[in-house]
């Protein structure tokens, strides 16, 4: 039996931890005659109850939590996560990355299991796919995100995708074990929500295969605010083009191929 390893980075998230835990149990309900589920929550520098609401409501599941001493970031939180499960993972295993505050749809992951078994290495949800959509949320951030989802696509030059910065996403462990080859253990270098964008630069250049499945990305699920800082968020993606020849180099020394261009 295939093991499915939940990553999710949390920060100053107890009030939605008992949630979050609840959706990991109908995962290990519905899931469970397939894979052995194991969830893994990486605590980033947290100053509320986070780490002690998540080891009591997950008692009965198969969690572990990695913190942080110090707030670093979501994506130092996913190189943390992809750092240790690097050894862990087993030819047959799967990986998906999810939302700490519930707005990660947890019952579209069998979708995205059918959908990966037609052979695609990565699959996103997505809500600018038709389908999806967003709700409860205002205007302006729907604005502000769709607005930056095209202008980075359009500068870093990632063409086909239609989400690039969703945390929701499944993997082959294969397809993680190619990029940490490349690229370290951690995958991702930037510690911002930008590192979702800098994985799929990686992942294209690896000529990873990617598909998506649509996503009603629902705000009132969350509890609190979001911890996305909007502008920091966007000049983090417009800092990527900086680092795309880095990357591309250290993929042909590396691996010993051209990448993607």
């Amino acid at each position: 039996m295939g093991r499915l390893h939940v990553l999710v980075p949390v920060f100053n998230e107890a009030p939605n931890i008992p949630a979050l835990c609840e959706a990991f149990r109908q995962l290990r309900s519905e899931l469970g005659a397939r894979f052995t589920l194991r969830f893994l929550l990486v605590d980033d520098g947290s100053s509320d109850d986070t780490v002690a609401v998540a080891r009591a409501s997950g008692a009965d599941l198969e969690l572990e939590v990695l913190p942080h001493a110090t707030n670093m970031g979501p994506g130092a939180a996913f190189a943390t996560g992809f750092a240790h499960l690097a050894g862990r993972l087993a030819p047959d295993d799967w990986v998906i990355t999810m939302e700490g505050d519930n707005t990660s749809r947890h019952e579209l992951i069998r979708q995205m299991l059918t959908r990966a078994d037609e052979g695609f290495d990565a699959v996103f949800a997505s809500p600018y796919m038709y389908g999806g959509g967003f709700t409860q949320t205002s205007f302006l951030r729907k604005l502000l995100s769709s607005g930056a989802n095209l202008i980075v696509k359009d500068l870093l030059d990632i063409q086909g995708i239609l989400t690039v910065s969703s945390f929701f996403r499944l993997f082959r462990a294969s397809t993680l074990q190619r990029l940490q080859r490349v690229f370290g253990p951690g995958i991702v270098e930037r510690r911002g929500f930008e590192s979702m964008v800098e994985m799929v630069m990686k992942m294209t250049m690896l000529r990873i295969t990617i598909s998506e499945v649509a996503m009603l990305l629902d705000s009132s699920r969350r509890k609190g605010k979001s911890k996305m800082k909007l502008m920091r968020t966007i000049l983090g993606y417009l800092a990527l083009w900086r680092y795309k020849e880095g990357w591309m180099r250290q993929l042909e020394r590396v691996a010993g191929e051209a990448p993607a261009r």
